[in-house]
Parts: structure tokens; C-alpha cells; sequence
């Protein structure tokens, strides 16, 4: 089959209102959301069903057709958006949005690819379970997605990334096979876990089309604080303090710098300033329990205040309603909204031993200044695991293409000292396009080989998602 006859095979296979081919349709199809990356495609393919992907991803490899999986398209890093080939086939799973179960003895739900993150978590709500994947972008992005990138979120330093969430996963090969792993054991001791592989791969090796998830008991009672601190090193001192005497009730520890909070009171809408003073940093602190509200907020009251007295924060506000933990919460998770409104900027999406943080801050600091000492660094994260948004700004007044024209060397330079620390380039972000290139020059040579063999093993066509990861 020749690649140009595509576009009426898949129609006449899978139906004319599940193919898209026109240019104005395929458009919305074709950019990241950041409006960084825009590529090509002769078509777009929404299918309903496994069969259907099935026969898609067949009939894409007989005519040695690549094809770009889609979830939610809320990825940083342009994984979800074609390159600049013309016969690229967009897969979207946003019509497989099906809960197909969920038990609460076993405390498992199975829910299909294009589910968007927020409707599971209220499902499992209903159900009066907790499914802990937590994003600021959950309103929108799909659980397909959020495995295919391994995403992280809010509450890791809880309950893990999104990969130690997954029981099983149903996934297409890109021959058409249906790998059939939805399976909701919490123990399968036999053989190699190939879901894993799966999860985390950028759409390079199949599409998953269904995933089995760990559902966990619902915390209702919620605490929150953000504390002010003077340094990263005494945010890590507070972190330790807390994780000792709070135990699994501390479910996210996040930091943000002071030029954080700036960016979003001068840019964000409906947030008001949290203490008499600005501090050089602060951190929020949640803790959720299925205990009584009285008791969770004594805890976190007694330890606030122990951590007062020994100087390891300036200030505290903990929330007293739900109206103020949002409002508290709403500081925090602006902030990449408020960057956005600033203008253009470079992300590091990094990841740290806990304990090395303070210190790679300084020395990356020292090495910005010799870089351009206006660079204005806008620093948060998750904190508790050790992930870091490191990311930078122009100069006040530098032109709009600043980010563009200097990013080969200040990357370079974050991510040198990122590896010198025995960090990682990306923790919760993925690879895509962005990072390809950083990707294959920090990564340990004998990884990158097992990588391809294993690329080889599954796509040897490699039709899958080009121009991504490898």
C-alpha cells in the first residue's frame, strides 16, 4: 500500500467521521500548546474503540506511515506534536474516555486512554477512594497521556509517580497487535514487566489504550500551610522535620522563590499577598489524613510552631477553611500561568538528590551571574521529591527572542551543573523534542544502546512517534 492512498484506506476502514483529512481540520492538530512546536500530518485519526486503533496502527505500518499518538496535549516538551514529515498520521484518543470499572474491594479502577485526569479523580471520589495523580492541567490532560510521560504532580513525595500507580495497561502495537496486560493484580511475578516499559516511552513503542489504577483510601481532611524561609537550606531542614513527626500524612512539600510569588500577585487574578512582608522563599505544606479535621490540624500546628521556634521559617499561614487552602494552594500553582504572561522563558524540568538542592541553587546561581547577571530565575517545584522547575527569564527590557538566541549556553550550563550534582534533565516533563538532543548527550551511553534494541524489538518499522526520545 502506497503512503499516499493512506488517508482512504483508514476512511473506508474505520468510517469518515473518525478520519479527519482536510487542512482546516487537521489544524488545531498539528501545535503543541505553548504554540513552540508545529509539524505536519495528512491526517487525523479518532478512533472509539482498541479495534479500531488496531486497524489504524496497521494499516499505518503496511504503508510505512508514522504516527503520533495524542492525549490532552498539555506536554511541555512537544512529544505529542508531529514533526515536519507531511504524511504523519495524528492517533487522538480523546473518544476513548470510557471508565470501564472500578472496585472498591480491590481498590482498583480501569479507565480508558482519553479520560481526562480530573473526571477519574472525581469518580473516585464518588466512590469514596482517592486516585492521588494530581496536576494543575488535570482539567484537561488525558490518563493515556499522563502515563505515556510518566507524569508527577503534586503528591510524589506521597504516593509516587504516575508509574507506581499502574497495575496493568492495555496497549496497541504498532503492527495492530492488542497487548492485553489490564490486569488488576497487585502481584505478577512472572517474567519481565512490560507495562513499564510502556509507560514513560512517549508513545515510541504503542499506544496505550487502557490502564488499570491503584485507587487508595479518600483523604478528605486536608491541611495546609505555606511557611516562609530565608533559604532552600532551611526549606530542607523544615522538610525533615516534617517528614519525621508527620510520617505519610505529609502529602506535598512544594517551593517557590520569592520572584515566584512576585510574578503571580503582578499576573494572576483573585490571589492577595500572604504575609505583612515579602520573604526570599516560601513553601507549601499539605497534609491529608482520613483522621478528624481537629486532629490533623493540631499536628501540623505543633509542628509549625516547633519549627517557629527553632528558626527553621520566618512565618506561617496555616488554612483555617477550604476557601483559604485553595487560596493558599492557588500561589503555588499559578505560577507557570504567570511566567507565560511574562513573556518567553527557558524550563528546566530537573530532578535532585533532596539533599544536594541547596547546594546546586548556590553554584547554579553563581554560574547564572556569569552567564548575564540580569537573568531573572524563576525557581519552584516539588520539593520533596526532589524536582525542580528551574527556569529562567530575559533581562528586564532584552528583547522577546532573548530565550531563543541564548538557550544553546544557558541550557547547557543548567544542565551541565544538574549532572554534576547526580541530578537528571528531566523529572517529570518527558523528553519530546525539547530535550532530544540533551537527551543523547547526557544519558549513559549502554542505557541509550538497550533503549534503541528495546525500540528495535517493538517498532522495527519505527513508525512510532519520530523526531521523540530516541
Amino acid at each position: 500500500m502506497q503512503a499516499a492512498n493512506l488517508p482512504q484506506r483508514l476512511t473506508e476502514a474505520l468510517g469518515p467521521d473518525t478520519v479527519l483529512t482536510q487542512p482546516d481540520d487537521i489544524a488545531p492538530w498539528l501545535a503543541d500548546w505553548r504554540g513552540i512546536y508545529r509539524g505536519q500530518a495528512q491526517a487525523v485519526v479518532r478512533p472509539r474503540t482498541v479495534d479500531e486503533v488496531s486497524r489504524c496502527l496497521a494499516l499505518c505500518q503496511q504503508a510505512a506511515v508514522p504516527v503520533v499518538p495524542r492525549g490532552g496535549n498539555t506536554g511541555l516538551c512537544g512529544a505529542a506534536t508531529p514533526d515536519g514529515q507531511p504524511l504523519n498520521v495524528v492517533l487522538s484518543l480523546d473518544r476513548m474516555h470510557a471508565i470501564r470499572s472500578l472496585d472498591t474491594i480491590a481498590n482498583t479502577m480501569v479507565a480508558e486512554a482519553g479520560c481526562i485526569l480530573g473526571n477519574l479523580r472525581r469518580a473516585a471520589a464518588d466512590a469514596n477512594r482517592l486516585l492521588p495523580l494530581s496536576l494543575a492541567a488535570e482539567d484537561s490532560c488525558q490518563i493515556g497521556g499522563n502515563l505515556a510521560t510518566n507524569a508527577g504532580g503534586v503528591n510524589v513525595v506521597r504516593y509516587g509517580m504516575a508509574r507506581e500507580l499502574v497495575l496493568g495497561v492495555e496497549a496497541v502495537l504498532p503492527n495492530g497487535e492488542v497487548f492485553h496486560g489490564l490486569r488488576t493484580l497487585r502481584k505478577d511475578n512472572t517474567g519481565y514487566d512490560l507495562k513499564q516499559l510502556l509507560i514513560g516511552s512517549e508513545g515510541t513503542l504503542g499506544v496505550i489504550t487502557a490502564a488499570a489504577l491503584r485507587l487508595f483510601p479518600r483523604t478528605d481532611t486536608r491541611s495546609v500551610v505555606l511557611a516562609a524561609v530565608e533559604s532552600p537550606q532551611q526549606a530542607l531542614e523544615l522538610y525533615a522535620l516534617l517528614f519525621e513527626q508527620c510520617g505519610a500524612r505529609l502529602q506535598a512539600f512544594e517551593f517557590f522563590t520569592g520572584a515566584c510569588l512576585d510574578l503571580v500577585l503582578t499576573h494572576a487574578e483573585g490571589v492577595q499577598e500572604p504575609f505583612a512582608q515579602r520573604y526570599p522563599a516560601y513553601v507549601l505544606v499539605e497534609l491529608a489524613d482520613t483522621a478528624e479535621e481537629d486532629a490533623l490540624n493540631a499536628l501540623l500546628e505543633r509542628v509549625i510552631g516547633e519549627a517557629l521556634e527553632r528558626g527553621l521559617c520566618h512565618d506561617a499561614a496555616v488554612s483555617t477553611s477550604l476557601a483559604q487552602l485553595q487560596a493558599l494552594w492557588k500561589l503555588r500553582e499559578e505560577i507557570s500561568e504567570a511566567q507565560r504572561a511574562d513573556g518567553p522563558h527557558l524550563k528546566h524540568d530537573v530532578s535532585l538528590p533532596i539533599e544536594q538542592i541547596p547546594a546546586f541553587m548556590v553554584s547554579m546561581q553563581a554560574r547564572l551571574h556569569t552567564l548575564d547577571p540580569a537573568i531573572r530565575p524563576f525557581i519552584f517545584g516539588h520539593f520533596g521529591d526532589g524536582n525542580l522547575h528551574y527556569n529562567l527569564s530575559r533581562p528586564a527590557g532584552a528583547p522577546k527572542d532573548w530565550a531563543a538566541t541564548h538557550e544553546d549556553a544557558v541550557t547547557g550550563t543548567v544542565l551541565d551543573e544538574v549532572m554534576r550534582y547526580g541530578g537528571s534533565i528531566s523529572a517529570e516533563h518527558g523528553i519530546g523534542q525539547l530535550k532530544r538532543h540533551a537527551f543523547l548527550q547526557y544519558k549513559d551511553p549502554l542505557e541509550l544502546r538497550l533503549m534503541r534494541e528495546i525500540k528495535r524489538a517493538f517498532d522495527p518499522a519505527g513508525i512510532m512517534n519520530p523526531g521523540k526520545l530516541l
